[in-house]
């Protein structure tokens, strides 16, 4: 019987092991490649550019032709023919392309940190899909050797040799595991159903038992400078700042007069003229107040950036303590772990019969708790530093 286990075991563990090959990298490849989220992120940002594109042209020319009949009728026809092109004052031109330039720089940026925030989702599922396999196959070994054990009880209680005490602890045992069993494998279900949708609907099969190889983060103030550095969100913000400096810069360019020039031509009586067309308006009521609302917007962007920069500090030192203590009660756990072997030795207990079943099952699951408590710590150490590495993906 034992043999029996041990080979179902074996071979449930190199099958998780066949569909380990594909890394969590590949899958955010694929994710990226795939995200219908992301596909419509990436046309709307390249709509947004063309519209700053767009922003910045020559009012359209205008023409005008008269034809007015003489009275009376001996003071003949006059015509008149005007091409006018009207613009707003020349340096108004070169601000609106640096303004636009700018704001296509930040539609790149919006893209990413909603990129990021897609991939960061599709690799926590796969990290808690790795924390979720991992725990299946404790709990199938768990199933596989509570079915031995009842199995070996029943022959006993038939043989004689055996009590009904023991099958029923037995049975209510392999209840309560074969609860967790499908439990945890319907979460493995979801966690797959949500990568496939994150991957637009591709079906993705990850039974990883592996997580990736993380280099130590360092030094907080260090991780910090690099955030500030490469966060997308930051960046996008920031540039806010310029771009409202640059609106300011246009709002008092647009606040000059706005210029206009052309060719006209006059018929009357017989005598024809022609000539320039030069005109003026002055801008006094079409942009009252833009000034001041685009220094205001100014003084607002500045703020805003004050407000994240604090926030963003403020998260990222959370988070960062908390990855210290994960990192703390890990260690105690492998280290703990790894020592014990108190499930070998309950085993060996129990054959030779220095323990009841009861004792048994009692150690057993005191022993499964600490475990899965070390794989749920395992999970979150993952979790969190992956959280604090967004702004790499």
């Amino acid at each position: 019987m034992k043999k029996l286990i041990y080979s179902f075991l074996l071979t449930s563990v190199l099958s998780f092991q066949a569909f380990a090959q594909v890394s969590i990298e590949n899958i955010l490849l694929e994710i990226e490649k795939n995200n219908k989220t992301l596909q419509a992120n990436a046309q709307n940002t390249e709509a947004q550019k063309l519209a700053f594109k767009s922003s910045n042209p020559l009012y359209n020319p205008n023409m005008e032709y008269d034809f007015m009949y003489g009275f009376p009728l001996n003071a003949g026809n006059q015509t008149d023919f005007l091409v006018n092109q009207a613009f707003d004052f020349p340096t108004s031109y070169s601000k609106r392309k640096q303004l636009a330039e700018g704001r296509i720089s930040q539609s790149d940026l919006q893209y990413n940190a909603g990129r990021q925030e897609v991939l960061l989702e599709a690799q926590q599922t796969c990290l808690e899909l790795v924390y979720r396999n991992k725990l299946q196959i404790q709990l199938q070994e768990r199933k596989a050797y509570t079915e031995g054990l009842l199995e070996s009880f029943e022959k006993k209680l038939n043989t004689g040799e055996g009590n009904i005490l023991d099958v029923n602890k037995a049975k209510l045992q392999l209840i309560e595991i074969n609860k967790d069993y499908q439990l945890n494998l319907s979460q493995i279900n979801q966690l797959t159903q949500k990568l496939t949708g994150l991957n637009g609907g591709n079906d993705i099969i990850f039974l990883s038992t592996q997580y990736p190889t993380i280099d130590s983060i360092g030094d907080f103030e260090e991780l910090y400078a690099e955030i500030q550095s490469k966060d997308p969100t930051l960046k996008f913000i920031e540039m806010d700042i310029s771009s409202a400096q640059k609106q300011v810069e246009l709002s008092k360019a647009m606040a000059l007069p706005k210029l206009e020039a052309g060719y006209r031509h006059q018929a009357i009586l017989g005598q024809r003229f022609n000539g320039f067309h030069l005109g003026t308006s002055i801008p006094l009521w079409e942009n009252k107040y833009k000034v001041r609302q685009s220094e205001a917007e100014l003084s607002t962007s500045s703020l805003k950036v004050l407000q994240y920069q604090n926030d963003k500090y403020a998260s990222s030192r959370q988070l960062f303590e908390k990855y210290e203590k994960l990192s703390l009660t890990l260690n105690e756990y492998k280290t703990v772990l790894s020592a014990l072997n108190s499930k070998e030795y309950l085993d060996k207990a129990l054959a030779v019969g220095h323990i009841s079943t009861i004792e048994y099952f009692l150690e057993s699951n005191y022993y499964y708790m600490a475990y899965n408590n070390y794989l749920q710590t395992e999970f979150e150490y993952y979790a969190t530093i992956a959280e604090i590495l967004k702004f790499r993906l």
